[in-house]
């Protein structure tokens, strides 16, 4: 399985990092050594000193598809939960100041944990779905999907005309704003809607 992540999907995110709002999706790729064992903690990585977290919403496709069209997208897909995309936010300024590729701040091991995965019935509109993340109990995120520059459906158009989907490939879906640092002993608690999706202590 592979997880493919979407950068910039929310304006006012990426403007609170001073980058251009894109007019296509911003794609990378996370190796599946990026995901956490259930009930795993998060171990501050020894090589960065300023990750931070960006909660998204992931998304888990359930059939092999390539070249889908957007009205047939909602098809590939019926379980959902948040993730967090952690990011050596030091080795990613770095790499992008010298124009270099920085999967080394996106990819390591253990930076794409996800939450438990739950129906897309339970949710009456994915266009309209709220998701949290609160850090030691203080909501930090808070995302609409009505906020997204590209929809779910017009992301799984758009990177399966470069890649086949295959049972099992998350997607993260993009960060909206109030990304910030994390720190040994946080709590990250993360909601779609009311339902908690995620519980992971930072050591």
């Amino acid at each position: 399985m592979k997880i493919i992540c979407i950068g910039r999907n929310y304006a006012a995110h990426a403007k609170e990092l001073n980058n251009p709002v894109p007019t296509e999706p911003v794609v990378f790729l996370k190796p599946d050594t990026a995901l956490l064992a259930k009930g795993m903690p998060f171990f501050y990585p020894s090589f960065s000193k300023d990750v931070h977290y960006e909660a998204e919403l992931v998304v888990k496709i359930n059939r092999v598809g390539k070249n889908i069209s957007q009205k047939f997208a909602h098809k590939y897909y019926s379980e959902l939960t948040v993730g967090i995309d952690f990011t050596a936010r030091d080795l990613q300024t770095k790499y992008k100041e010298k124009g270099l590729p920085w999967e080394r701040a996106k990819a390591f091991d253990g930076s794409a944990p996800v939450g438990k995965f739950v129906s897309k019935e339970k949710f009456q509109d994915l266009n309209d779905l709220n998701f949290s993340l609160t850090i030691n109990g203080e909501n930090k995120q808070q995302g609409n999907t009505t906020n997204m520059l590209f929809s779910i459906d017009a992301i799984i158009e758009y990177i399966s005309q470069f890649f086949t989907l295959k049972i099992g490939d998350l997607i993260f879906t993009g960060t909206p704003e109030g990304v910030g640092p994390i720190f040994i002993n946080d709590r990250f608690e993360a909601f779609i809607e009311e339902e908690k999706v995620l519980d992971l202590k930072i050591k």
